[in-house]
């Protein structure tokens, strides 16, 4: 359920707190929180409770939160992890909305642990508390003031939301968030998450008209599909950039199908994020470097990117740092390169990067910066400074925050490369909420991160629009899957697979089980020849590896040997197999080979993969993959992307193949494995597209189950 603002209202904005656990002395957690709350300036009620205590700093202690007069919205827990449960209960009794559980020794621990956090949350949820941690370090809020932390609270207070579901992590960043003149809103210690998680605080925050940008370092992700959810509302409005530890690829050693040994752990975060507009990265200095650009900077119109430098060694290193991240060097109007040439001197570069050389003063910076801010052709700025011998860094400064606010509709940011002799300007500039970088790549990553949050926005927009697909036949594909469970099987026969997606509508060949070389004869007669047999065993994934495919059969002789031969190739080579017949199939016209499959992320759900298909598949991987549900915009831009576009646009005087029919069958395999999510690895390999026009025909499926 999407979390409205005003749900965590009494969480960040408490009426009154008590510190259960308080304690008077200094180096306790306890003290430590109680003395937070003081200090940080909250202005509500403060309730000490300590069964031992009279007073703590200054204030009546309780021996218990029922002895506290009035109501309670939140309660801070610091004491034994044993203890807390009871607390709990007393809070509950006491109608205490929000607890923030500090205590360790829950989940974290292992064995015994895990049952206290259980029994943590019943008694929480029994009573209707929404619970932060445990195992936390608590939160702030730097406009009521409130900090319920055992953390100094920054003094700065800004737009940017930090989410952390590590504690020593966030210490650190509050730590050093102060002289890089970072601004927060509000702060979150995830804990254990055993109530409250990233997605209830993504919600909430997305709506917080204190938080321009959200930022969170995630270990784990709680609710895969919900995340997606809610991320996707949320990005619309603001920008969400997310850290993500823990990442491995090790569910992929498992898997049956090409789909699920190739999608792993980091394609279906990939494709999750992409799907929900959320900006990935991969290091601490890159997730706080975009949000200080983000806190202040307007989203540029596109990716075309001027520079104005005093060196020209950084101009060519910002430069290949911009192409290579995916970025745009702006290739400027004549207009302004005319002027540049009139008004600089004959030695600098008037192209982009524009370098006003060694010697320049700022106002030979103003006059690059103002020109490049005023092209059409340039959606965003970097002004790079190194101090030589007549450079003056504090004027340059104050043009850079003028032409700021005068040509407020592009990003500027700056990159100051030096220590003492550049330390006044970087001040100032920090003072006027102008970002500033000690570092190119640094300024080259918060640019990037500006740009690809216009380009999620805009693809968010295009695949909310989805393609209803009304003719399946849901309960069709469910009775097999069941058939199959009730015989203990995971793998489907090749017959029942192409059952499955042919109740949701894709093409197949037509294909029968035999169970015998008659009962073959039979079959081949009645679909036609030529046929090819295949042996018919869930356990035998690769069925050409043992000998166990025969293709092209004309006649009833041909197939009656190939029978024998199957059968007698599968048990030589699989001799514990279950084998249940032969598959008979029609053969078909051939055609451009492609693979659709999909796979179950147990985060995310179904990923859907498109590539080159047949023998080759893994050999090249020329993959691309998705998130399910599709939408028609989805599914065109899987197929452009892959070198097997190329193929199937016509290459070298072939004609163009079905693509609208491939896109057909994208959707139809995504709705399946929507509508049935028993299934967690399918492949389609290959399936034979045809000319345009001419569809596209189903040859192997592979389907497991749960």
């Amino acid at each position: 359920m999407l979390m409205r603002e005003g749900d965590m209202k009494y969480l960040f904005k408490p009426r009154s707190v008590a510190v259960i656990g308080a304690s008077r002395e200094p180096g306790k957690v306890g003290f430590a929180v109680l003395r937070s709350i003081i200090d940080g300036g909250y202005k509500g009620e403060v309730y000490p409770v300590n069964p031992k205590a009279d007073k703590i700093l200054g204030l009546t202690a309780y021996k218990s939160i029922s002895d506290v007069p009035g109501d309670i919205d939140l309660a801070v827990i610091v004491v034994p992890a044993q203890a807390a449960l009871d607390v709990m209960e007393e809070c509950g009794k006491k109608g205490v909305r929000y607890a923030v559980v500090i205590s360790a020794g829950f989940k974290e621990i292992g064995g015994e642990g895990i049952e206290r956090e259980k029994r943590l949350t019943e008694t929480a949820r029994k009573y209707g508390i929404r619970v932060v941690g445990p195992n936390c370090l608590g939160i702030m809020d730097l406009y009521t003031p409130l900090n319920a932390s055992f953390a100094s609270m920054p003094e700065t207070r800004g737009g940017i939301a930090f989410v952390s579901q590590s504690g020593a992590l966030l210490s650190a960043i509050l730590d050093w968030a102060p002289k890089a003149g970072i601004g927060f809103s509000k702060i979150v210690s995830l804990g254990n998450k055993a109530d409250l998680n990233e997605v209830d605080f993504l919600a909430y925050l997305g709506e917080d008209p204190e938080t321009k940008v959200i930022l969170l370092y995630l270990e784990s992700i709680v609710d895969g599909r919900r995340f997606v959810e809610i991320g996707s509302t949320v990005a619309r409005k603001k920008p969400v950039i997310l850290l993500k530890g823990g990442v491995t690829e090790a569910g992929a050693k498992a898997a049956l199908s090409h789909t699920g040994a190739m999608a792993g752990g980091v394609t279906a975060l990939k494709a999750a994020l992409r799907k929900a507009g959320i900006i990935q990265v991969s290091t601490i200095s890159e997730l706080f470097d975009m949000a200080i650009a983000f806190n202040s900077q307007p989203i540029p119109m596109g990716s075309r990117i001027g520079i104005v430098t005093n060196a020209g060694g950084g101009g060519v290193v910002t430069s290949d740092l911009l192409v290579s991240r995916g970025l745009r060097l702006a290739e400027l109007s004549k207009q302004t390169i005319d002027y540049l040439r009139s008004a600089l001197p004959p030695v600098a570069s008037v192209y982009n990067p524009v370098d006003v050389i060694g010697d320049a003063k700022a106002d030979r910076y103003r006059v690059a910066i103002e020109a490049l801010l005023k092209d059409p052709a340039v959606d965003g700025l970097l002004v790079i400074l190194t101090p030589q011998v007549v450079t003056e860094p504090e004027e340059t400064a104050k043009v850079i925050i003028e032409l700021s606010r005068q040509y407020s509709s592009k990003p500027i940011l700056a990159v100051f490369i030096g220590g003492g002799k550049v330390e006044k300007a970087t001040k100032m500039l920090i003072e006027k909420n102008i970002p500033v970088y000690e570092m190119p790549e640094r300024a080259v990553a918060a640019m990037l991160g500006l740009v690809s949050y216009r380009e999620l926005r805009e693809y968010v927009a295009k695949v909310l629009e989805r393609m209803e697909i009304f003719d399946v036949d849901r309960e069709r594909a469910l009775g097999i899957i069941e058939e199959a469970r009730k015989q203990n099987r995971r793998v489907l026969l090749e017959h029942e697979a192409k059952d499955v997606v042919k109740s949701y509508g894709v093409p197949v060949a037509p294909t029968k089980l035999a169970t015998s070389e008659d009962h073959a004869i039979e079959i081949a007669r009645r679909l036609g020849y030529p046929v090819v047999l295949k042996i018919a065993s869930p356990d035998i994934t690769h069925k050409s590896d043992v000998g166990g495919v025969i293709m092209n059969l004309k006649s009833d002789e041909e197939v009656a040997e190939a029978f024998r031969t199957i059968i007698s190739n599968a048990r030589r080579y699989a001799p514990t197999a279950s084998i249940h017949g032969v598959i008979v199939q029609r053969m078909v016209p051939k055609g451009r080979e492609v693979i659709v499959g999909a796979t179950k992320d147990p985060t995310f759900g179904h990923i859907i993969m498109f590539g080159l298909g047949g023998i080759y598949t893994e050999l090249f991987k020329d993959v691309s993959f998705r998130l399910a549900p599709l939408s028609l915009y989805e599914a065109r831009e899987m197929i452009a992307e892959t070198k097997a576009y190329t193929l199937l646009r016509g290459y070298r005087g072939e004609p163009p193949a079905d693509i609208n029919s491939i896109m057909n069958t994208l959707l139809r395999v995504s709705k399946l494995v929507t509508d049935v999510p028993e299934i967690v690895e399918m492949d389609i390999n290959p399936l034979f597209v045809y000319e345009e026009g001419a569809g596209v025909t189903a040859v192997d499926v592979k389907i497991v189950i749960e």
